[in-house]
């Protein structure tokens, strides 16, 4: 684990390995062309292979979409404590996105024209939900819950089955309660394609959502334009930003539970207490002994934790900003007015007593935030990114007439008589 004080030789410079921008890597890049490719060419067969070849299982064409039997067995088996669970985040994760919704407007422009905007929901939407080993249970609630609140009708799933071709019963209750009105057993960048282009399986659709290992988030990138994409959200980071009143085991608690993520995670502490950075590098290591992924844990923090000193407090705006961390946690005397000052996380969590895990399960706002740096240009998942924006326009013989002199103006100007004799005819 890295550790900066501002004391180092050449500390400012060292800082600078905190930049990030999103750039993949070159055999990741050839690796995901040519999958797109191949499911663009030949379709289901390909998606079967592919999810074959990178250790799925050997399904058939008519078994790549979960069955009504699947389902209805995934209901009856879940626990009571899932249901609850699922109906609470799903309670306050529709209630955050409906409140983010865009609204329809109508007024007028100072010529009188009526102007407006309308705000219709996709009709298809894909939203891809890791799974396999791990299946992210609460993405699930994450994501198709702001499709609903937007009015998707159609909103189709797709998530990597495990080794037997089997999908996690808890996904799939989740899923189910969330509003998926397709799911289907395909993972991988083969899954983004299949959303992009579509197979005789699986219906093309209009944009695509959820977070991904780094081949999936590649392929967003490179189906871009083909279809609409949400962000390029890749693996999970926090920066807690803490003074002497942080507590040093609460801290180090949520280093690990991000690390937990795995390769590529980032976690990180800038501090200006050379006490709470000490106490929090030894409950990293006391805590992690005691947990069941220790070993990954440690590989973790040593490719991507960091703990930094600075001289005061205050410098670490300047930092944050620049690192623009997908979760931000403030632990200040003023953490208020901490958080008015950063304008590049995804989420900032304010005091002690808020853990990222609560925003990433729970509390409402969804857990798909920006990562690698790209908050600085990009937001985290919201339900109007479920909508789409059309531009409404009404003149009349008045305001048409009023209109006219700039209209031809611009005419003139660009060399474009046909466009002012359009408006023009239509006072004659």
């Amino acid at each position: 684990m890295r550790s900066l004080r501002y004391t180092d030789p050449g500390f400012n410079e060292a800082l600078k390995l905190l930049r990030r921008r999103f750039s993949p890597a070159a055999g990741v890049e050839k690796t995901v062309r040519a999958i797109l490719s191949q499911v663009r060419l030949r379709g289901d067969e390909a998606l079967v292979r592919l999810t074959k070849k990178f250790g799925g299982p050997n399904l058939k064409p008519a078994e790549l979409r979960v069955t009504a039997g699947e389902l209805g067995r995934a209901r009856q088996s879940v626990s009571a404590q899932t249901k609850n669970a699922v109906a609470e985040a799903r309670v306050n994760v529709l209630a955050f996105a409906k409140r983010g919704l865009r609204k329809d407007w109508r007024g007028r422009n100072r010529q009188g024209v009526e102007v407006g905007e309308r705000f219709d929901p996709f009709s298809r939407v894909g939203i891809y939900v890791p799974g396999g080993t791990a299946p992210l249970v609460s993405t699930a609630i994450m994501t198709v819950s702001l499709a609903v609140a937007a009015g998707v009708p159609e909103i189709v799933v797709t998530t990597p089955p495990d080794t037997s071709g089997a999908v996690n019963a808890d996904l799939l209750y989740a899923l189910q309660q969330a509003g998926a009105t397709e799911i289907f057993k395909v993972g991988g960048a083969q899954a983004i394609a299949a959303l992009a282009y579509g197979t005789a399986s699986i219906a093309p659709v209009l944009k695509i959502f959820g977070p991904g290992n780094s081949y999936v988030v590649e392929a967003k990138r490179q189906v871009f334009g083909r279809v609409a994409v949400d962000l390029l959200p890749g693996p999970s980071e926090i920066l807690v930003i803490a003074d002497d009143t942080g507590e040093g085991a609460w801290i180090a608690s949520d280093l690990l539970a991000q690390a937990e993520h795995g390769q590529g995670s980032f976690a990180g502490l800038i501090t200006d207490s050379k006490r709470l950075l000490a106490d929090v590098e030894k409950k990293l290591l006391s805590q992690s002994r005691q947990l069941r992924r220790a070993g990954h844990l440690a590989a973790a923090l040593e490719e991507g934790g960091f703990l930094i000193l600075v001289e005061k407090i205050e410098d670490a705006v300047a930092v944050a900003n620049e690192f623009a961390p997908e979760h931000l946690s403030i632990v200040t005397k003023n953490d208020e007015a901490f958080a008015r000052r950063i304008h590049t996380a995804g989420a900032i969590f304010l005091g002690g007593l808020s853990p990222v895990v609560g925003g990433d399960f729970i509390a409402g706002p969804s857990h798909e935030l920006p990562t690698g740096g790209a908050g600085k240009s990009f937001s985290g998942l919201t339900a109007d990114q479920f909508q789409r924006r059309t531009s409404i326009l009404r003149f009349d013989a008045k305001s048409l007439a009023a209109s006219l002199p700039a209209i031809q103006t611009f005419s003139e100007i660009e060399g474009l008589d046909a466009h002012g004799r359009s408006a023009a005819i239509r006072l004659e």
